[in-house]
C-alpha cells in the first residue's frame, strides 16, 4: 500500500495566490478565459486520467482521503510528470465546492466542442438538450447518453456550460467518454439534416406515445429546458413530437428521467 506523498510544499492559507485562482474556475467566465476547468473527486479525477483528458494539476489533501487509492493517483500523477501540491484542510475546502470532499481536485484543459468534430456511426442515435438549465440536470443527461449508448449529446443554447464543476460531477465521468457537442439549435437542425438524422422532439401534448415511434434508423432526441420544454423552433420542426404518458397530476418529468425513459426504447427497439 502507498502512503500519502511527500510534497515539497504544503498550501495553509485560503488566501495564497494559487489558491484563490484555483477557486476563481467556479467561474463559468474565469474557465472560458484560461481554456481550464475543475474535475473533483478520486471518481471523475480517475476518469479523466483514463480517457486521456490534459489534466495540468492536482490538488490534494491527504487527511480528507478514504483510502489508499487517492495516494496511489496523486503518486502516480508525478511520476507522469503532473504538478501535485498539497493543501490544507483550510486551503482545500476553499476550493472544493463538496461537502465532504474527498481530498482530491484536478485541474484540466477544456476541449473543442464544436459540432463537426462529432463522428456518428452509420445509424447514430444521438441526444440533444436545449437551454438545460441546471448543472446536475445536464451532467444526469450525460450520464445517461452514456449509459444508453449514445453517439453523443448535442448540447444547444446552453444557459450552462458542460465544463461546470457540478456538471462534472452529475456526470459522474460520462463527460469525458461521451462525445458532446455545443451549439445553437439552428446549427444543429441543419447539421442532423445533412446527416439524415430524423428528429422527435418530446413535448407534454404530443398525442403519440414514445412507444409508437420507429426508432430504429438515424434518430435524434430532443429536449427542453426543465421550466419551458423545447422552443418553438424545434417542435415546429421535428419530424415528430413524442410524449410520454402520465397518469399522475403531474404533468412533466425530470429532464434526465424523460431523456432515460425514451432513450431506452430506442434502445430496445434497436436491439431486436
Amino acid at each position: 500500500m502507498l502512503t500519502s506523498p511527500v510534497p515539497d510544499e504544503v498550501i495553509q492559507s485560503r488566501q495564497n495566490p494559487r489558491v484563490q485562482a484555483l477557486a476563481r474556475l467556479r467561474d463559468r467566465a474565469e474557465r472560458e478565459a484560461r481554456g481550464l476547468f475543475i474535475a473533483e473527486g478520486l471518481r471523475e479525477l480517475s476518469r479523466a486520467i483514463e480517457r486521456k483528458v490534459e489534466v495540468l494539476e492536482i490538488y490534494f489533501c491527504p487527511s480528507m482521503f478514504r483510502g489508499s487509492e487517492a495516494a496511489e493517483l496523486v503518486t502516480n500523477a508525478r511520476v507522469a510528470g503532473v504538478d501535485c501540491c498539497e493543501l490544507g484542510a483550510s486551503a482545500f475546502e476553499k476550493v472544493s465546492g463538496r461537502e465532504g470532499p474527498d481530498g482530491l481536485l484536478g485541474v484540466a484543459r477544456t476541449w473543442n466542442c464544436s459540432l463537426d468534430r462529432l463522428k456518428p456511426s452509420a445509424n447514430p442515435l444521438l441526444l440533444v438538450a436545449e437551454s438545460v438549465e441546471k448543472p446536475g440536470n445536464l451532467g444526469a443527461l450525460l450520464r445517461t447518453a452514456d449509459s444508453a449508448g449514445c453517439d453523443a449529446l448535442i448540447v444547444c443554447d446552453p444557459i450552462t456550460d458542460v465544463f461546470n464543476p457540478n456538471v462534472v460531477r452529475s456526470s459522474q465521468g460520462a463527460l469525458f467518454s461521451m462525445p458532446v457537442a455545443v451549439c445553437t439549435s439552428q446549427e444543429a437542425a441543419a447539421w442532423m439534416k445533412a446527416k439524415g438524422v430524423r428528429s422527435l422532439a418530446t413535448s407534454p401534448a404530443a398525442t403519440k406515445a414514445y412507444w409508437d415511434v420507429d426508432c430504429r434508423g438515424p434518430v435524434a432526441l430532443l429536449l427542453g429546458s426543465e421550466k419551458d420544454g423545447l422552443t418553438n423552433f424545434w417542435l415546429k420542426g421535428a419530424d415528430e413530437k413524442i410524449s410520454i404518458p402520465q397518469a399522475g397530476l403531474s404533468d412533466s418529468l425530470n429532464v434526465s428521467n424523460a431523456a432515460a425513459i425514451c432513450l431506452f426504447e430506442a434502445v430496445r427497439q434497436r436491439r431486436k
